[in-house]
């Protein structure tokens, strides 16, 4: 691999540590840059996945204690969460390069517009929140959190807002919601990372690179995240987002 390559791995790990840390929306450093290395695009998102694995994990460890006390009502989110992330990974995985290429901007798009809405989105399902201490499950419901764990094994980016927006709907406290959304992710992410990686689709000398960045990244934002202006972070992202989404929908249609 070209040092080059290896540079912006690095980098994009970096950034992409660095702002989910922050902010959110690494995905929209880490998943170009991979493709940007040459990755066939199944490849590059499949090895994005694995990278993130570790920090769902982290992200659901960290929430037992809120998640701890709703026990069996928890049994068919992650019925859920496995299904539609093992669906989504094997669609991922069956739709192959070409397929998938062409859905890119498409998906970037949605994740990037899902990312710019959320501050409206957090205000308007602040009004819909009721206190109920566990709302009940509802078969429209359970499809809709399928629904979204598909979307999130099969690419993922913006996947944790579809989460917070259906939790919160239902009428759970954002804290739980955060929870909830944390355990689904690390369940998604452990289910399409077993997915891909019994397919032979991790490129694992360029994952080991960018988890490396990702890692002093996502260090270096956690250490800055009480200075820098929460503002600046989030058009920061928004940008990269519509610069990528601009870039793949011309070298995708146009080009």
């Amino acid at each position: 691999m070209p040092v080059s390559d290896i540079l912006l791995l690095v980098l994009a790990g970096f950034a992409a540590g660095g702002m989910n840390a922050l902010a959110g929306g690494g995905t929209f450093f880490s998943f170009p840059a991979l493709l940007a290395a040459g990755l066939p695009p199944v490849t590059a998102n499949a090895t994005n996945a694995v990278a993130l694995w570790p920090a769902s994990l982290a992200g659901a460890w960290a929430a037992r204690a809120s998640l701890r006390p709703l026990g069996g009502y928890l049994v068919p989110l992650l019925i859920a969460g496995l299904a539609g992330g093992l669906l989504g990974g094997l669609l991922l995985l069956v739709s192959g390069d070409a397929v998938f290429a062409k859905l890119i901007p498409w998906l970037l798009l949605l994740a990037t517009a899902l990312f710019a809405a959320s501050p409206w989105l957090s205000r308007w399902l602040a009004a819909r929140r009721g206190g109920a201490a566990q709302p009940p499950h509802s078969p429209l419901s359970l499809a809709a959190h399928v629904g979204v764990s598909i979307y999130g094994g099969y690419f993922g980016a913006g996947m944790g807002i579809l989460q917070l927006a259906a939790f919160s709907i239902e009428g759970h406290p954002l804290a739980r919601s955060n929870a909830l959304k944390n355990l689904i992710s690390a369940v998604i992410y452990s289910v399409a990372t077993a997915t891909f990686i019994i397919a032979g689709r991790v490129s694992w000398y360029e994952l080991v690179i960018l988890l490396v960045g990702a890692t002093v990244g996502g260090y270096v934002g956690g250490a800055l995240g009480q200075r820098l202006p929460a503002n600046l972070l989030r058009a920061l992202v928004i940008a990269v987002g519509s610069g990528m989404t601009a870039y793949y929908f011309w070298v995708t249609y146009f080009a």
